[in-house]
């Protein structure tokens, strides 16, 4: 795999490097044309898409159309799928999950959507199946919104920018650079497209080569390629930081659409002759190994057969790497997990979700697994498809038995195993999963309990050749088996006889069905003047997750319910957080009734000390985190507005990992910071703005007062670019009151 960071044009089914800048044939790349097509065109430096289709899960729908209700939406502007794949497991005599549901159904009667019931399909497949189309683009409030491989710009973001596109407004951002991706060369027998997926993630991610770019695919290494393998490849791109992928599309794809009933979707897309690229990978397919990702990154990943040469060595490094992370709370054992002689024992195998849970990869685990034995100990391993109409078929065709008879545990379509729900393992057990993502917590682990478990990413392939070895690790390609082409197969009838399509149909008088936990936001204040700023929390990781900032897992609960799910705000990082928010709320609250106080009026006495002006009467306090790179991961909008249902007013931090985290920090009003002076940065410092309020409107340079210990040191801080809308929601504190001043 090698990285090219230089300008490339691609022609002929190859490409050269250049150094002319050819700015003028980016119209040639697919990216350009597709980005051309859905821009209204009202400004030439910027883009503003509209979507052809949204799509939520149950986790962040409820909070998107309460947002777009108290924003003035009268019904969904274009077809917007409600899947409920992630909170589907109902609490023990409870109901807050199914409340949701039922929430969803009803806005989909009174505002034209599209509502598929629980275990019916995961998000991304049913999007696969249902949705995409040739030259399409898909908004979803889900970060592995990728569909590029079926000829659909997929873009995951945080809530506001679904909710944005419910109330008629863009979605707005510069042109994004773009990566040709150079496939060529065919796959090795038995690597499967999570490793090919794992390799990309592995070379690109941490020295950010697509952050925020296209990734666009092209080559002849595509052809050989089956469907269902793009698709797996293509959902992982989400994991290099990219903003979104777009592949060319050829007879496998037309077979795919074809198969689904939909051929009027389909379209060649091919890049032209003489596109032109910022930047290549280029991959040989040939020289992919089966990989392992090693906790707690997809992007720590190396070939499965140079970890079993060197078990000690690289176990060892992944469980002081993981130690660390964890902050001592809880300690990681890894090496424990090999034997005397010298194989590694994994305690669990799970293949479930948008990149496991395919057709193609069940029928080729179900092959290798065919007659044979996954033990009667510890290992155990369960298989979780991605949809309800793929399941029809691989019961038919005999996949489902052969699982069930080799001692494995078929499910339904679920994406729980990926965020810590569903088949989570015992304490100290280590799992190898074909899914997403290997995070902290995803498993289910509690550090702060005591309770730690390990996963690693591996394909299907490779974990069903472990589960024929009973627990021990194995490649795919040590096998001696020939694996066979799986036909695609879908059976439509499943979606035509349970999910309800409202689209155009919405009715205004429906009630809408709002269960005990679905509560509105709070309000949320207007930016002041000056603001004065504590750093309540300060985490010095190299990068700090969404799951970190709010946890996944045994929090999903309460999504639809802004005050409770704020107590979870870095529970897991920084246990303090949610307490040391709420002091400074209240130091708010007192100042707006009249008393300021004593720590706030001493702060006031030491900027008056140093020569700077400072009228309480004219300032917002509020809480902020510094952390060197927050928001690398999920997509979801209340990794932000916990943090300002709190009364956050700012995080600070060296760069953002994502654009979705910066996107849904300026959505709830937080002002995203960026500083090159960590250092000023303490916790429990208090950070003095003068004229915050004119420096958005008028990219002013921003001179921060830190004050610590009794000194005041001055910072320069920024914003980076913000658009004329985001400036206008960070003035008016969120991105409700944006539309209500509107």
């Amino acid at each position: 795999m090698k990285l090219i960071n230089k300008p490339v044009v691609y022609a002929n089914n190859t490409y050269t490097e250049t150094t002319d800048i050819h700015k003028n044939d980016r119209k040639k790349t697919l990216t350009y044309r597709i980005l051309d097509a859905h821009d209204n065109h009202a400004d030439e430096n910027l883009l503003h898409i509209t979507f052809d289709s949204l799509t939520s899960h149950d986790i962040t729908y409820v909070g998107i159309i309460q947002t777009a209700r108290a924003s003035g939406m009268q019904k969904f502007p274009m077809p917007y799928v409600l899947t409920n794949c992630h909170n589907t497991l109902c609490a023990v005599g409870g109901t807050i999950n199914e409340d949701d549901h039922q929430f969803a159904l009803s806005a989909a009667h009174k505002y034209g959507g599209i509502y598929v019931p629980p275990n019916m399909a995961v998000i991304h497949s049913y999007n696969r199946e249902m949705m995409t189309g040739c030259g399409r683009m898909i908004l979803g409030s889900d970060s592995h919104t990728r569909y590029g491989a079926l000829g659909t710009m997929g873009v995951g973001e945080g809530g506001g920018e679904l909710a944005k596109q419910l109330v008629g407004r863009t979605y707005d951002l510069a042109y994004p650079k773009t990566v040709l991706v150079y496939l060529h060369g065919n796959v090795k027998n038995g690597v499967g497209p999570h490793d090919v997926a794992l390799s990309i993630v592995q070379a690109t991610y941490a020295n950010g080569f697509v952050k925020n770019c296209s990734m666009e695919f092209a080559g002849p290494g595509i052809h050989a390629l089956s469907q269902d393998f793009r698709n797996g490849i293509d959902v992982m791109t989400t994991e290099t930081t990219c903003w979104s992928s777009i592949w060319e599309t050829d007879e496998k794809t037309k077979e795919y659409y074809a198969i689904h009933g939909r051929e009027e979707d389909y379209a060649e897309l091919k890049v032209e002759d003489g596109a032109y690229y910022d930047a290549c990978l280029d991959i040989d397919l040939s020289e992919i190994e089966c990989m392992i990702a090693l906790p707690m990154h997809p992007s720590y990943a190396l070939p499965i057969n140079e970890l079993k040469k060197d078990p000690a060595k690289y176990l060892k490094e992944a469980q002081e790497r993981a130690n660390s992370q964890l902050n001592g709370k809880v300690e990681m054992d890894l090496l424990s997990k090999i034997d005397e002689q010298g194989n590694i024992h994994v305690d669990q195998g799970i293949i479930a979700g948008c990149s496991g849970g395919i057709y193609e990869n069940i029928c080729i685990a179900s092959e290798i697994l065919k007659g044979k034995d996954c033990g009667n100990e510890q290992f155990r391993l369960s298989v979780y498809p991605d949809s309800q109409p793929s399941s029809v078929e691989l019961m038919k065709n005999e996949v489902v038995l052969n699982l069930l008879e080799s001692g494995a545990v078929y499910r339904e379509a679920f994406c729980g195993p990926c965020f810590g729900a569903g088949d989570t393992p015992a304490n100290k057990e280590f799992s190898i999963r074909h899914t997403t993502r290997n995070f902290p917590n995803r498993e289910g682990s509690k550090p702060n309990e005591g309770q730690i478990s390990a996963v690693a990413l591996m394909d299907a392939r490779s974990i069903a050749a472990t589960a024929l070895h009973q627990g021990i690790l194995t490649a795919a390609s040590d096998l001696d088996i020939t694996y066979p082409e799986v036909k695609p197969a879908f059976n439509a009838s499943i979606y035509e006889k349970r999910v309800y399509n409202g689209y155009g149909k919405e009715d205004p008088d429906y009630p809408l069905v709002f269960g005990p936990n679905i509560k509105d936001w709070p309000a949320m204040p207007e930016l002041s003047d000056d603001l004065l700023i504590q750093i309540v929390s300060y985490i010095d990781d190299p990068v700090t997750t969404t799951d970190e900032l709010i946890p996944s897992g045994e929090t999903s609960s309460f999504r639809s319910n802004p005050l409770r799910l704020a107590e979870f705000t870095l529970s897991r990082r920084d246990p303090s957080y949610v307490a040391n928010a709420k002091k400074v709320a209240e130091k708010m609250r007192a100042l707006q009734e009249g008393n300021i106080d004593e720590e706030v009026q001493s702060v006031y006495n030491l900027l008056k000390k140093n020569g700077i002006e400072a009228d309480p009467l004219h300032t917002n306090i509020g809480s902020s985190i510094y952390a060197n790179k927050p928001g690398d991961g999920s997509a979801r909008e209340q990794a932000a507005s916990c943090q300002r249902v709190l009364g956050a007013s700012a995080n600070f931090a060296e760069e953002y990992a994502t654009k979705r985290y910066r996107s849904n920090c300026i959505n709830w009003g937080i002002l995203p910071f960026m500083t090159k002076d960590k250092d000023a940065f303490t916790k429990d410092s208090w950070v003095f703005i003068k004229d915050i309020r004119k420096a958005v409107e008028t990219d002013e340079e921003i001179h921060a007062f830190v004050c610590k210990d009794n000194n005041v040191r001055e910072v320069t801080v920024s914003l980076g670019f913000l658009t004329s809308e985001e400036k206008q929601i960070l003035l008016d504190g969120c991105l409700i009151n944006y539309y209500k001043h509107a």
